[in-house]
């Protein structure tokens, strides 16, 4: 991933909480790697669905080799972006997505709320803008 302070929807980036890193080693005696790390960070992003802005909320995950001496550089070393982030909760305006619990949701909304209203602002505690698109790629 690289950060850019440019947003454009269509290069789907994610805004992430640089105090959020956490993960573990795990032993990975069939590779070629004595361990991975496996490490997530947590995330808000912006997307289109069905026309309409949503606001979403979850976390970003990552197996790496070596383990990462900050979230900086856990971005950094991300290179695999199909899977996008494990979205927790989305907010669309009207209504909230998500299979958490009520004070989950509540945490949520008290971060997507605002989010969606100042949009396509970064949210208080996040850095962004964080992208697997690169420069120069269509």
């Amino acid at each position: 991933m690289r950060r850019t302070d440019r947003f454009l929807i269509s290069r789907k980036p994610f805004a992430v909480n640089l105090g959020s890193l956490r993960g573990e080693r795990t032993d990975t005696p069939q590779g070629r790697n004595p361990y991975c790390f496996d490490g997530r960070i947590n995330a808000v992003w912006f997307r289109r669905r069905h026309g309409v802005t949503v606001a979403c909320i979850g976390d970003l995950w990552d197996l790496q080799h070596p383990e990462p001496a900050d979230a900086r550089q856990f971005l950094e070393q991300h290179k695999d972006g199909r899977y996008g982030g494990d979205c927790h909760g989305r907010w669309d305006g009207d209504s909230y997505w998500g299979n958490v619990t009520l004070e989950e949701q509540q945490r949520h909304l008290a971060i997507l709320q605002p989010m969606l209203a100042n949009y396509p602002a970064i949210p208080e505690g996040y850095d962004g803008w964080w992208t697997f698109h690169t420069e120069g790629a269509r």
